[in-house]
């Protein structure tokens, strides 16, 4: 009998979280349709301050947002620190979405108040990383990077969502998983030759302008929204 009402109580609380869910996505909606066209930057909450990728970061973000973008980053340290850095040195939009975990990530000071929206799901905060954005750039990164790069690639690969570019950055560090998808799964036909063209590797500032400004220039450009 206890089992029985332990499981009764259960599905209850997964009742009720459903209008958790529907919170977060109604406050995502509302605030994420009013900022305009984005850039969504991921990549290590663990890159310090002095590394150079996190140096980087910033000044690709600065240049993104000096051409009218607004940026998305996760609202955490390393360097989702520093796009949100990048964008307020630039005077841009700095959005941040951050993610409340079990050892308390705190979103960082370079986020626009009111532009700060924190998440209790995965799930949720990873559509407002995709509805809202024009274009990925993917810095080095970990399992967190990878699951959002490859969450894009299948919404881009199942025309799930309008096309937009990702553009990674660092061919020393993304190049093995590059060599990997081409030798393996293309090897293996489990990908289609076409679905490489969904993603870049870069190295500079001007690499990645470069291609932003490509592929919107050839492209009829909509809001995801």
């Amino acid at each position: 009998m206890k089992a029985h009402k332990n499981w009764n109580e259960i599905k209850t609380n997964d009742s009720w979280a459903l209008f958790k869910i529907m919170s977060e996505f109604v406050e995502g909606y509302e605030k994420m349709s009013a900022i305009g066209p984005c850039i969504s930057i991921f990549g290590s909450a663990r890159t310090p301050e002095d590394h150079p990728t996190y140096k980087l970061t910033v000044a690709i973000s600065e240049a993104i947002a000096q051409s009218g973008y607004g940026i998305i980053s996760g609202g955490g340290p390393g360097i989702m620190e520093a796009a949100n850095r990048g964008a307020q040195n630039a005077g841009g939009i700095s959005v941040g979405l951050n993610i409340n975990l079990p050892f308390e990530q705190q979103s960082n000071p370079y986020i626009d108040q009111d532009k700060l929206i924190d998440f209790q799901y995965f799930f949720v905060r990873k559509v407002m990383f995709v509805k809202y954005a024009q274009g990925f750039v993917v810095m080095p990164g970990g399992v967190g990077t990878l699951d959002e790069l490859f969450e894009a690639f299948t919404l881009l690969q199942t025309s799930k969502v309008a096309k937009f570019p990702i553009i990674l950055v660092g061919t020393s560090y993304w190049n093995g998983l590059i060599d990997w998808i081409k030798n393996t799964l293309l090897a293996e036909k489990n990908i289609s030759p076409e679905d490489l063209d969904f993603f870049v590797v870069v190295d500079t500032v001007e690499e990645v302008m470069k291609n932003l400004n490509q592929f919107y220039s050839k492209e009829n450009f909509k809001p995801n929204f």
